[in-house]
C-alpha cells in the first residue's frame, strides 16, 4: 500500500534494501480477512485487518512521537494520535484489495470505520470495504501492492456459513517473471522510480463460497 505508507517510504532505506537488484519489498504485512453477509447470506463487506511487521511499525511509532518511553504500550492519548495514519487515501486508490465475483471484478468502496492499535510491537489496523455489489456463491479476493513495496501474507480468512481456500502463488515463476522485467530497465533508471508492477503475480488468492440463503 505505496500511497498509506509514503510518509515514511525514505526512512532507514539502506536497512531495508537487502540488494541492489531486489529491493522490493520493503514493508511485510499479515492480513486477516472477514466476510461481512446481507440477511440473504451473500457477501456485502470485508473487513481487511493489516498487522505491520515489528520494523516498520517501530519507525512509524517513533516517526509520530508516540510512546516515547520505549514500553511498547501507548497512553489512550498516543493510541488516539494513531487513528486514520493509513486511512488517508487519494480517490480511486484501490488500497491493495481487490474483489471479484467469480472472474468479474467487482468494485470496493473506500475505507470506512478504521481504528488501529500498538500490541507486541506491531500496529494493528483495520477497516470494512463495501462491496459494490452483494455477492452470492463464489467471492474471490486479492491483497498485494502492483509495485511489491509491501508484501501482504493472509495469514486468516474467516467467512461464517461459508467455504474458504486460499490459494499460494507459483513463487518460482513470479520470480522469474520479476527478473525478466527488471532486466529491461535501462542502468540509468533508478530501480526504485522504475520497478515494475509484479505485486499480483506474488498474491495469494482468497476463494469463499457463500451460498444465499
Amino acid at each position: 500500500m505505496r500511497q498509506a505508507l509514503a510518509v515514511v517510504a525514505g526512512i532507514g532505506a539502506a536497512a531495508v534494501i537487502a540488494a541492489p537488484v531486489l529491493a522490493h519489498p520493503h514493508v511485510f504485512m499479515d492480513t486477516a480477512l472477514e466476510v461481512i453477509r446481507d440477511e440473504a447470506g451473500r457477501a456485502e463487506a470485508l473487513r481487511v485487518t493489516w498487522t505491520y511487521d515489528p520494523f516498520f511499525s517501530l519507525v512509524l511509532i517513533t516517526e509520530r512521537g508516540l510512546d516515547p518511553d520505549g514500553d511498547g504500550v501507548l497512553t489512550e492519548a498516543e493510541t488516539a494520535a494513531l487513528q486514520g495514519f493509513d486511512m488517508n487515501w487519494t480517490p480511486g486508490f484501490p488500497g491493495d484489495t481487490y474483489a471479484f465475483a467469480g472472474t468479474r471484478a467487482v468494485a470496493l468502496s473506500g475505507p470506512r470505520d478504521g481504528v488501529a492499535r500498538y500490541e507486541g510491537g506491531r500496529i494493528i489496523s483495520s477497516h470494512i470495504r463495501d462491496l459494490a455489489e452483494p455477492v452470492a456463491g463464489l467471492l474471490v479476493v486479492k491483497n498485494y501492492d502492483p509495485t511489491y513495496y509491501t508484501e501482504y501474507t493472509i495469514r486468516e480468512v474467516r467467512a461464517e456459513g461459508c467455504g474458504t481456500e486460499i490459494i499460494a502463488p507459483e513463487i518460482s515463476q513470479a520470480e522469474q517473471e520479476l527478473q525478466a522485467a527488471l532486466a529491461e530497465i535501462p542502468a540509468d533508471v533508478d530501480i526504485e522510480m522504475g520497478f515494475p508492477e509484479v505485486g499480483a503475480l506474488f498474491a495469494q488468492e482468497v476463494r469463499v463460497t457463500c451460498g444465499a440463503s
